[in-house]
């Protein structure tokens, strides 16, 4: 939503200012200056970067206009949730874990979160590791460290898809520049013509530079910065089922391991004691 409204803003104020100037929209209107920057710098994507990186920025870039994944009351559900999986599992052992986490789509347990239950690669995440407990993992130090080496790996893909976004902004003012030369190339193979054709072909020339500048601060920088920040909000939520199990390992009541999960997370995400004491006390029974 904001994303839309950010450009929105943004050619507003451009164009509006431009054309309060006394300028012309048509001089704007250079449908090979955008040929040039915009083709070259997907081009360079596509040549710069492996198929994973290009699908994930395929899936990932609607996140610049709809927003992350998760949000605050997210976090209340996925705490609420890891409550009773580790309520479950204090009452009636590891074991009583091994159907929710072999058949995920038929658990009653995870049914009740929907938000959580419907996100495929989260739901994994925790039933893989939860059934590493129910197969006798006991150890919370190795686990921890097969947790973190799957986080570096998620955050390594989350990185390279933002920055592969943020290189191709950088590089659209030069190839701003690429177009504007072409641009006065193309007039100087015209130089005998008129002034007034001159000076149109001179403004189309330095549209390109315009353009390369305009796209690059204004759209395509922006939005690798947002697509990141949403990512973040992703590693916060994994790192809070990261806390919650090696809590649980380690023996604590269900109540101490989500309070664990709770202060890993930053503040404008991060649910209170009071209300998440309130959300699990009101918990459907199992």
């Amino acid at each position: 939503m904001f994303g839309i409204i950010g450009i929105v803003v943004t050619a507003i104020s451009v164009v509006g200012g431009y054309v309060f100037e006394g300028g012309r929209l048509s001089v704007l209107v250079q449908p090979f200056e955008w040929l040039i920057i915009v083709g070259a710098a997907f081009g360079s994507l596509l040549l710069g970067n492996p198929k994973t990186i290009i699908m994930s920025i395929v899936r990932n870039v609607p996140l610049a206009f709809k927003g992350p994944h998760h949000n605050r009351d997210s976090f209340v559900e996925l705490l609420s949730m890891m409550y009773s999986v580790f309520k479950l599992a204090k009452t009636k052992g590891d074991l009583a874990l091994e159907s929710h986490v072999e058949k995920p789509d038929e658990s009653p347990l995870f049914a009740k979160f929907p938000n959580f239950n419907t996100n495929l690669h989260t739901r994994t995440f925790l039933c893989d590791y939860l059934r590493l407990l129910t197969l006798g993992t006991s150890n919370a130090h190795e686990l921890e460290a097969i947790i973190d080496g799957e986080l570096e790996s998620h955050h390594k893909l989350y990185h390279e898809t933002s920055h592969a976004i943020v290189l191709m902004a950088d590089a659209m003012p030069a190839l701003g520049i690429v177009a504007a030369v072409l641009g006065v190339i193309h007039t100087m193979g015209s130089i005998t013509e008129p002034p007034e054709v001159l000076g149109h072909l001179i403004g189309g020339a330095l549209v390109g530079t315009f353009t390369g500048v305009l796209l690059s601060y204004t759209i395509f920088a922006p939005i690798g910065r947002n697509i990141q920040l949403c990512f973040d909000t992703d590693a916060y939520y994994l790192s809070a089922i990261k806390a919650g199990l090696l809590a649980h390992m380690q023996g604590y009541a269900p109540q101490v391991s989500i309070e664990f999960a709770r202060k890993t997370l930053p503040d404008e995400l991060r649910p209170t004691f009071q209300e998440l004491e309130d959300t699990v006390t009101n918990l459907p029974p199992d």
